[in-house]
């Protein structure tokens, strides 16, 4: 019988090595003083408690006893037509994972590179960007986000999400076997890091073909076959027609002309609200030593986060009012790059490594976008929001600095409705986040300083369009089921992160296991 004990609060510095870090040793010792207890336990949560700066507390969640000694159901092989699934980000991978524990033996079918050959097609394209600053143009199909891992292999590799789900358990459980370190599985915010995630993918894929699965890289689903309201198989840009009567479509928020072969072959889809923004950088030693009140605490918690956000009044200017403004997908010791897909664009996107080592902290600073604001590019058509996220990479890239991107410091963009960076947003944006700074700057001291380094445009933080599903997940064409195709993750709508967009891949894959009236 597993019991659990909460709020155990430690002290940080009794517990870290010299040279700074957690040490394992006496973290375990001083928990086993302060609860009393001698049993072997498992930590199942640890946060951070920095309301009394700099009187910082680490707070442990420990587990004492055994579980009840269940185990994993026998692999068994099944027969009938292979489900596919189209996309090798989180989404297809965690369908594809818990397909091939069933014994499906699925084909994945990514448009992007493996993992090391996408690494060196886009750190070509930003060694270019530095250097030439002109023409770079990304590869459309092995880039930020397209390619084995999504969007999520160049990114902080965090693994938090607001929603509540038991499945959320098995991603981590499964990040670990395949290499993550083991501390994910109970730190408050977990991450991995976009250099030990390239990894961790490599491994999944490889647990996934050892079971029967198949990864075909650089390979794009172009169209499906429906016959009677049924999925019958789907063409592939290699040429390929695979009968099927399973597709899974985890193609990711940036898949634009899948978007548009699903609206022209009639799929139900709608218009979805989204955001837009910038990138904004501040030194990683301030951010540390407003959070921490003591930035030496960085060497042993780990570098600070933050996560703001200010609603704009309902008294301010109308085309603001009621609007949000927020940090997202904040990266401690991280970098600002460029995500683009398509030439003559700027997309803006943060990342760090493992260690969260590099001088700036580097955050989405976003602002809602509403689908009103896109209407006049179809008020009728689901991908008016691509139009608009496309207006404003297009002026990102036209009004790009030296570096190859739109650049300026608060204290300009503050200053000038001519700066590069605020003439590659939409005016409300750029309103908002005007309103918004100086609250922000109230909430953590330094965030509005002048000196903050803006970057243009980010565009990518979710899907801007829907693909509609039934009870059972599957899509339909003017109001009709189409059985057999189950739209999944953050692309068709329904995910925002790694984790939240690996929990609804093993929905999928368990409605198609469901399907087959497999228990």
């Amino acid at each position: 019988m597993k019991k659990r004990i909460s709020e155990i609060k430690i002290d940080p510095w009794k517990v870290a090595a010299e040279g700074g870090g957690i040490s394992k040793e006496k973290l375990m010792a001083e928990l086993k003083r302060k609860t009393g207890i001698s049993d072997e336990f498992t930590i199942v949560r640890e946060s951070v408690d920095a309301r009394k700066k700099p009187n910082v507390k680490l707070v442990y969640t420990i587990e004492v006893g055994q579980g009840d000694g269940s185990s994993d159901p026998e692999w068994i092989e099944r027969e009938g037509p292979r489900p596919v699934i189209a996309g090798f980000g989180p989404c297809g991978i965690f369908a594809a994972l818990r397909l091939a524990e069933a014994g499906f033996r699925p084909l994945v079918v990514e448009r992007g590179k493996a993992v090391d050959e996408r690494v060196a097609d886009v750190e070509s394209f930003w060694r270019d960007a530095k250097a030439e600053a002109c023409d770079m143009k990304p590869d459309p199909e092995s880039n930020v986000q397209f390619g084995e891992g999504g969007a999520g292999t160049f990114s902080d590799g965090k693994l938090t999400t607001g929603k509540k789900d038991v499945r959320i358990r098995k991603v981590l459980e499964e990040f670990v076997k395949a290499g993550a370190p083991e501390e994910i599985l109970y730190k408050h915010k977990p991450h991995i890091g976009t250099d030990r995630l390239r990894d961790v993918v490599k491994n999944l894929r490889s647990r996934i073909e050892e079971m029967g699965g198949e990864v075909r890289f650089s390979t794009r689903l172009d169209d499906i076959v429906i016959e009677e309201g049924c999925l019958k198989a789907v063409k592939l840009s290699s040429g390929d027609v695979v009968e099927t009567d399973t597709l899974i479509m985890a193609i990711g928020h940036s898949a634009r002309d899948t978007f548009r072969m699903l609206r022209d072959k009639g799929f139900d889809m709608q218009q979805k609200p989204f955001s837009i923004g910038v990138r904004i950088e501040h030194p990683q030693e301030m951010i540390n030593r407003v959070q921490y009140g003591d930035p030496k605490l960085a060497e042993i918690l780990g570098p600070a986060e933050y996560k703001l956000s200010y609603r704009c009044e309902e008294d301010c200017k109308e085309s603001i009012a009621g609007r949000g403004v927020y940090t997202f997908c904040m990266c401690p010791g991280g970098t600002v790059v460029n995500a683009s897909t398509e030439a003559g664009t700027s997309v803006s996107n943060g990342m760090s490594n493992s260690a969260r080592d590099g001088e700036f902290a580097n955050s989405a600073l976003l602002v809602d976008v509403r689908t009103s604001d896109f209407a006049a590019f179809g008020e009728d058509d689901p991908l008016a929001g691509v139009e608009f996220q496309k207006k404003y990479e297009e002026l990102a890239w036209q009004n790009r600095t030296e570096t190859g991107m739109a650049k300026s410091d608060y204290g300009e963009f503050r200053s000038s409705d001519e700066d590069c960076v605020r003439k590659s947003i939409p005016i409300f944006a750029s309103e908002a986040i005007l309103e918004a700074m100086p609250h922000l700057g109230r909430k953590l001291r330094g965030f509005d300083s002048d000196d903050a380094l803006m970057t243009a445009v980010e565009t990518r933080s979710s899907s801007p369009v829907r693909v509609l599903r039934d009870e059972n997940m599957e899509a339909a064409i003017g109001g009709t089921t189409t059985k057999g195709i189950i739209p999944a993750g953050e692309g068709p709508g329904y995910a925002g992160g790694i984790m939240s967009a690996a929990v609804d891949g093993i929905k999928a894959a368990e409605m198609v296991i469901k399907s087959k009236h497999i228990y």
